[in-house]
């Protein structure tokens, strides 16, 4: 049976992923999709990629009532936003997705802390599920709310999880280096986002504070049953899509490249879109598919484990995600729309 879905916030980057992802589901319905800033526009004529798939459908204004009895909604909002929105449709529609960082977090002390303001909603942060189906599977299975981790997070917490439960590396002393496609950055224009400012350079930002360090902790935290403690740095890097995802850990024993790389082969066995070997992952390999690929080693020369991930930070870094969490919660076919091929070359 095929489930009606909704996108709030439909004409952003992770938005038109959206639909791209929902035109070639087989068991999801789009009914509305809306774009405050694009409001009256055809939804081809802001991406002519999508104009087959939806040849007389404009961006709709937002008002709660339009979403009243759908299945699910995906909410592709900028951060801040979802809070007042949420409350409004709770009870309208089935299930919501949210693809910001709105309710990610369990800790509503952490938003002042590290969003530098308060969360006007943290009733409901404890309602939340968050959506990273190969760490919480169980917890998304019909759930109501989930919050969707984004591209940083999901490369740093797949390489580095499994190595922490496992007791290989220690909880403190983590280190993720990331770089990023600049499509993460959303679609608004930005003076750092220009072709002049990111053609042929390479550049490190929001050193020491980056917002996604506390998710990154918490969600390695929570799957391994320990407090973890980490030092991230994301980077901007000159091309449209990808992360990559450098982790280094200290070893918690005596470690070696057979154990390491063996501990993700066997967390990852059975994992659909997740894929672990010797090579070192690449972005482009990754490219249009919802898979993170990932190796990982141990240095004995420096007595450290390196552990590194890519996937496509619109796919299974975001929209991706985001479907095959709806997936789970609609009782849908897990892997149901989502490629596990990239695009080549």
């Amino acid at each position: 049976m095929t489930k009606t879905v909704g996108i709030i916030g439909a004409s952003g980057f992770t938005g038109a992923e959206l639909l791209r992802l929902i035109a070639g589901h087989p068991g999801l319905e789009l009914v509305v999709a809306t774009g405050a800033t694009q409001a009256g526009t055809a939804i081809g004529d802001l991406y002519p990629s999508l104009a087959l798939a939806y040849a007389d459908q404009v961006f709709a204004p937002y008002q709660a009532d339009m979403v009243d009895g759908l299945d699910l909604v995906f909410l592709g909002l900028p951060h801040g936003a979802s809070q007042a929105i949420v409350p409004e449709i709770r009870g309208r529609v089935g299930h919501i997705v949210d693809l910001a960082a709105d309710f990610r977090l369990g800790d509503p002390a952490l938003y002042p802390q590290w969003y530098g303001e308060e969360h006007t909603a943290p009733q409901l942060l404890d309602d939340f599920v968050f959506g990273l189906p190969e760490f919480f599977r169980d917890d998304l299975v019909g759930a109501e709310l989930i919050a969707a981790p984004g591209c940083y997070v999901t490369t740093a917490a797949l390489a580095l999880g499994p190595l922490l439960a496992a007791g290989l590396i220690d909880a403190t002393g983590i280190i993720v280096d990331a770089a990023s496609g600049v499509s993460g950055a959303g679609r608004p224009p930005k003076d750092h986002t220009t072709f002049c400012s990111v053609d042929e350079d390479f550049t490190a930002y929001s050193l020491l504070r980056h917002r996604h360090t506390p998710e990154i902790e918490m969600a390695i935290s929570r799957h391994a049953g320990v407090d973890a403690q980490v030092l991230f740095t994301p980077h901007l890097a000159p091309m449209n899509r990808g992360i990559l995802a450098t982790c280094y850990g200290r070893p918690a024993t005596t470690g070696s490249a057979t154990a390491v790389l063996e501990c993700l082969m066997s967390a990852y066995r059975d994992e659909l879109f997740v894929h672990v070997s010797e090579r070192s992952p690449s972005t482009k390999a990754t490219l249009g598919s919802n898979s993170a690929h990932l190796t990982a080693r141990y240095d004995s020369r420096t007595d450290t484990v390196l552990s590194v991930g890519a996937l496509d930070n619109l796919v299974k870094g975001a929209s991706g995600q985001a479907v095959q969490c709806a997936n789970l919660a609609l009782g849908l076919d897990e892997a149901a729309g989502l490629s596990t091929v990239g695009v080549y070359p």
